[in-house]
């Protein structure tokens, strides 16, 4: 009994190294265009992570996502660049991930008192109310052309292609070195998210989710717990939006409106509520379906290439009808998502893998009895 618990811990010891070694060794042979995608499908998960603890765990409705994500973004190009104090990089994200804090901070009062679809309404003026800061604060954020992004520096090390840097024969630019960045951005999301999950505060959120009478019996602070999981959420939706401007090296404010917040919510739904790996997978379905439709829409039916217009669809739109599609069929088939999908085809298929077998026993000695034969059954063939 005591081999089976070590032998999963191996086996998942191996299979994130594994992962791990794959993610950096893909800037090795993948074009810029692949990068891009994995890099806003790592700034998408983030962000998607942070609103999964708030809907999927603490249950509650917020349809202001995109707003942190401007929070984020805008916070770390203002206090990096000029106009502004022209802090260093690496200082302005850590602020401007704090920022996003305290933004959801100052909300959090009305999270902690409103709940369902009220904050759903209530989140959703957050949106209308930044996009119209977003515009018409010019010597902020640009107005409606917004501004460049400043390059991360760290210790020296540019994440732009500035300077020149070749690795084994492989010239890396901006792509390349965010990628890493990008890997060690959603790892410590990954594991800070996990660990909240499986302590007390994920115990507390999901007490809230279930019933909030039965939680304040149990001595838990309704108020004051869905506040903090406000807060958390911003600040993910803040580092997501710091990630994204580096991405994007210069940031508008129609990017961050009422669309973004639909596709989170989106992402959340179709990788299963309550669940990291669940946000991930939507985070990636949601990101890269429309611009791998853009790059093929003169190889795909009924999609018509971007920039014409004889009244065909476009690959953006054709891409947000077909995860609209994967939202109406995983509420009727699969209501946990692809992570609940997944694991139960584990469940399924765990009984026909292969299992190991004890050693015999030495010859000449003698076998123990063999075991009662009401417990006994023989073994089915795999199908």
């Amino acid at each position: 009994m005591s081999e089976r618990p070590s032998r999963a811990g191996a086996v998942r010891l191996v299979r994130t190294s594994a992962a791990v070694v794959v993610l950096c060794a893909l800037p090795f042979y993948l074009d810029a265009f692949w990068l891009r995608i994995g890099l806003f499908s790592m700034a998408a998960a983030i962000g998607a992570v942070g609103l999964g603890l708030l809907s999927g765990t603490a249950g509650q409705l917020s349809l202001g996502h995109a707003f942190f994500l401007a929070v984020g973004a805008y916070g770390y190009v203002w206090l990096a660049g000029e106009p502004g104090p022209g802090l260093p990089t690496a200082v302005a994200a850590v602020l401007a991930v704090l920022l996003a804090g305290a933004a959801g901070g100052l909300f959090s009062p009305v999270a902690g008192r409103v709940r369902g679809v009220y904050l759903g309404v209530a989140t959703l003026a957050l949106v209308f109310l930044g996009h119209h800061v977003l515009l018409t604060a010019d010597s902020v954020t640009g107005g409606f052309n917004g501004r460049s992004v400043p390059p991360l520096e760290l210790g020296g090390f540019s994440f732009s292609a500035a300077s020149e840097l070749t690795l084994l024969g492989v010239p890396f630019g901006a792509e390349e070195r965010l990628w890493y960045l990008g890997i060690a951005l959603f790892a410590l999301t990954w594991f800070t998210a996990r660990g909240l999950l499986r302590g007390r505060p994920g115990r507390a959120l999901a007490a809230l989710r279930d019933s909030e009478t039965a939680a304040a019996v149990m001595g838990v602070n309704v108020a004051r717990h869905r506040s903090a999981a406000f807060v958390v959420s911003s600040m993910y939706a803040g580092l997501a939006g710091v990630l994204l401007a580096l991405s994007f090296r210069r940031v508008v404010p129609d990017y961050f409106g009422l669309v973004l917040s639909v596709d989170y919510l989106a992402m959340i739904v179709i990788g299963g509520l309550g669940s990291v790996a669940g946000a991930t997978a939507g985070a990636v379905f949601v990101t890269a379906l429309p611009l791998l439709m853009t790059r093929y829409a003169d190889q795909l039916p009924l999609v018509a290439a971007p920039g014409t217009t004889d009244g065909t669809v476009g690959p953006t739109e054709a891409a947000r009808y077909l995860y609209g599609a994967a939202i109406v069929l995983i509420l009727l088939f699969a209501p946990d998502g692809l992570h609940g999908l997944v694991r139960r085809l584990r469940a399924r298929l765990r009984p026909h893998l292969p299992r190991c077998r004890a050693a015999p026993p030495p010859a000449g000695t003698a076998s123990a009895s063999p075991p009662p034969t009401s417990t006994a059954r023989a073994k089915e063939p795999t199908p």
